[in-house]
Parts: C-alpha cells; structure tokens; sequence
C-alpha cells in the first residue's frame, strides 16, 4: 500500500487553507446580499477492509441568497484501487493498486441566471508515479464575452510565470474535456485542464506545486469579482428557465464524464461530497 509522504501534507494544508479563504470569501458576498448564510462542515472518513489508515475529508456546503449551492470539500485518502479500475490511473496497476490523493473540489451553483456557474478541482496523487492536475472553468446558463475574457485572463495569469506554453495547452484540454458528446455542446466556456503534471524529483514538485496554488489564488481573485459584478441584475423567468436547463446538462456531465466524479466513486469517497457538485434544481425538456 503507498505510505503518506511529506508531499502530501504540504499539498493537504494548503487545499485546505485555500479552502478556508475561499469559504470566507463567499460567505463575505452573503453578507453584502443581505444574507447570513454560512458554510456548514461535515466531516468524513473513508473505510476500507484491512487499510488500518484510510483518511477521509470535510465536505463544506451553503446554501444562500446569492450562492444557491456551493460546495467546497477537501479530502486525503489512502487505499487500493479495484483491479479492474487501477490500470486506469497514472502509474497503478493491478499489481501495484495503491494509491494516496489529497485535493480541493469546489462547485458553486448561482441564485440568479447571470452570475455563472463555476466549478474548480486541483489534486495530489501519488500511486507508482506522483502528479499533480486540475483546473478550473467557468459555467455561465447566460454568457457574457466579457466575463469569459476575465475569467481566461486570469488562468493566462496562472500559466504564464511557469510556462509560455501552458496556458494554450491546458485551455484547448478544458475546451476538449468539458465537452458532451451526446449533446454536441460544450458544458461551460472553458478555463484550464490539466493532468498527470509528474513530479520524478524534489524540483519538479515544487515546480508544479507552485503552478497549482497560483491556479487557486487566480480562481480566488477573479470569480468573486464576476459574482460581485452580476449578483444585483435583474432577470426574467425565461432566463431562470434557461439556467435550469443548462444545469440539466451540467449534471449530465458530471454523472456521465466528469473523472473526479468517476474516482470518487470508485474508491469509497463519501457520496454526498461526490455528489455535491449536482445542482439543487434542473430541468429536462
């Protein structure tokens, strides 16, 4: 079974202190709406027969006047995969099944249609092979070209102290990754996608661990501003019906595609936190 490492702490306290930043910023835009909606934590922990040491997580959920639905969790667990799903994993294997992963999930879904959906996921593995991957993209019912700008702006602002080429590759991997065949339609607008950013050596690690942080401080700065920006206009039935609809494919998405929904899954992770990231309300025409 893989042990913990050093590694895994220092990814697991700084999801976890991003976390806690971007809780207290939502929870700063309830009180500007009027509202004292408030995150509520709920703690988990992972069982598996024989793993004397399985870890688990703390699902954070609200409910508000402006957030309708947003979960933020931060989970580290160590296990064994299923035989039959371990040769899907960067180095893991059916002889070599163990795995620890730490990371951050966040899903917000938005009261009024003009404020865009949002969704966000950076993560620590180590099976044979350590990586880190992850991103974020923004979900909008009702686009607006110049909060698509801004939000790519500041995943350009992630990429480029670490790599000229990173934001051009890991933008056309969110663009090919967010997309849903049956329905021919993107489910979002895009942002960044990233996967298997292997870390053989110390430096590699911190090269790439820097590179995640920045994506999460990129994504505190800039979401907050566009809900902000939004959170006050006025909307029609029409464009609420149109949200609903959209979160319709959302959930299809994630239940069908989504990769952290489908490991979550496979490895015993709490359903309610895997879950969280479906709308409180959809519609299917």
């Amino acid at each position: 079974m893989t042990d913990w490492t050093p590694y895994t702490d220092r990814a697991r306290t700084w999801f976890e202190a991003l976390r806690d930043d971007i809780c207290a910023e939502f929870e700063s835009i309830e009180r500007e709406a009027g509202s004292d909606a408030a995150f509520q934590y709920t703690p988990w922990n992972r069982e598996e027969e024989g793993n004397p040491d399985p870890g688990g997580g703390v699902q954070g959920l609200m409910k508000g006047k402006v957030f309708e639905k947003v979960g933020v969790n931060v989970s580290t667990v160590r296990g064994s995969f299923a035989k039959e799903f371990a040769g899907s994993i960067n180095g893991a294997s059916a002889e070599n099944p163990g795995f620890v992963a730490t990371g951050i999930s966040l899903v917000a879904h938005m009261a009024n249609p003009h404020v865009p959906a949002v969704h966000m996921n950076t993560r620590f593995l180590t099976t044979t092979k350590a990586w880190f991957g992850g991103g974020a993209d923004l979900n909008p019912p009702l686009p607006y070209d110049e909060d698509t700008a801004q939000f790519h702006d500041a995943m350009r602002a992630a990429c480029e102290p670490h790599n000229a080429t990173y934001y051009e590759r890991y933008s056309k991997w969110a663009e090919e990754y967010f997309y849903i065949p049956h329905r021919k339609v993107h489910r979002g607008v895009g942002g960044l996608f990233c996967d298997h950013l292997e870390c053989p050596d110390d430096a590699a690690w911190e090269r790439n661990f820097a590179f995640i942080q920045d994506i999460g401080k990129q994504f505190l700065s800039v979401f907050p501003a566009i809900v902000r920006k939004r959170m006050h206009s006025a909307f029609t039935p029409e464009d609420e019906a149109q949200m609903f609809e959209y979160r319709g494919r959302y959930a299809e998405f994630n239940l069908v595609y989504d990769r952290g929904t489908i490991f979550g899954l496979k490895t015993g992770g709490n359903i309610d936190a895997i879950l969280m990231s479906l709308p409180p309300r959809a519609t299917w025409s």
